[in-house]
């Protein structure tokens, strides 16, 4: 057999096609082209029914929804809900130390902090709907142990319901941040502790000068969290508790539950769009200001 002869016998070698440092974008390249025409293509719509009314473009209905006192009244109401954000960090924070240091009984606290934030937001909406009624079983407990005249009618009292409200989100919002921080405290080497422990830090010195700093990225990402939460997706609790209404009067109103009735209630597509637009566009600049943040400090979220 002749050279050539062998070597038209022999396989010819696939050259195999080596994308080196794309790789990675073209394998994630499919789902992002999904995700950008279906949300590009939802903002486009939303916008552009935003600019228009009776068939011409026009920023009347900006104008329009800004000047509506229950949108701004709305936008009130998230803007106090955010005031939640630093609670919810603080009292997440302390529970996540607390069962890291193995507080007694550890397992079972961690199942019922956690349990509600697995529970559906309908269920939540319902069952402390039931409790928080004037003779519901918290105002029944109150009269039982003497303290009858702090019995109040929490949702249905406009000086109360927005903070009852709140003090739903937060119960529901706080499992997620104690196993975030607890997730990382595990992950943090035991090592760390023990030089602080040994150089004489008590509890309160040690996590602020070791547990803090070491937490910096994820808590930074959990004010992000939550602080879109208290903007933007706050809808169901309100809906559910206030069977769709936003009441007393408006006293629970937030823009999710403003763009809903305006869009099918009143049947004002466009004013809707408006809000919708404001909203989305608050909600960017909140996550470009935490961003901000983060990049000035130089944390990161694996810090």
């Amino acid at each position: 057999m002749t050279s050539d002869t062998a070597a038209l016998s022999r396989p010819r070698r696939r050259r195999r096609f080596r994308p080196g440092r794309f790789e990675p974008a073209l394998w994630i390249a499919p789902a992002v082209a999904i995700v950008v025409f279906v949300f590009g293509y939802s903002m486009f719509e939303l916008v552009k029914t935003s600019l228009l009314f009776d068939g011409a473009w026009t920023t009347e209905n900006f104008r329009v929804t800004w000047t509506d006192p229950t949108f701004r009244t709305a936008l009130g109401h998230n803007a106090r809900l955010l005031l939640a954000v630093p609670i919810l960090v603080a009292t997440s924070l302390l529970l996540a130390i607390l069962l890291f240091e193995g507080l007694r009984g550890w397992r079972f606290h961690r199942w019922a902090l956690f349990l509600p934030y697995i529970l559906a937001i309908p269920v939540i909406g319902v069952v402390f709907g039931q409790l928080l009624q004037f003779n519901g079983l918290v105002n029944q407990l109150l009269r039982a142990v003497g303290f009858g005249g702090l019995a109040q009618d929490w949702l249905g009292q406009p000086r109360w319901a927005l903070w009852t409200m709140t003090a739903v989100i937060v119960l529901r919002e706080l499992g997620f941040g104690i196993v975030l921080f607890l997730a990382r405290l595990l992950s943090v080497s035991s090592d760390i502790f023990e030089a602080g422990r040994m150089d004489g830090a008590r509890f309160f010195r040690l996590h602020r000068r070791i547990t803090i700093p070491q937490l910096s990225g994820v808590i930074i990402f959990y004010v992000v969290v939550e602080a879109i939460t208290m903007v933007s997706w706050v809808f169901n609790y309100v809906y559910v508790m206030t069977n769709g209404q936003g009441g007393p009067g408006d006293a629970t109103q937030v823009t999710e539950l403003y763009i809903y009735q305006t869009a099918f209630q009143y049947q004002s597509p466009e004013i809707a769009s408006a809000a919708a637009v404001t909203l989305f566009a608050v909600t960017l600049v909140l996550i470009a200001m935490f961003f901000r943040v983060q990049r000035r400090a130089g944390i990161g979220l694996d810090a």
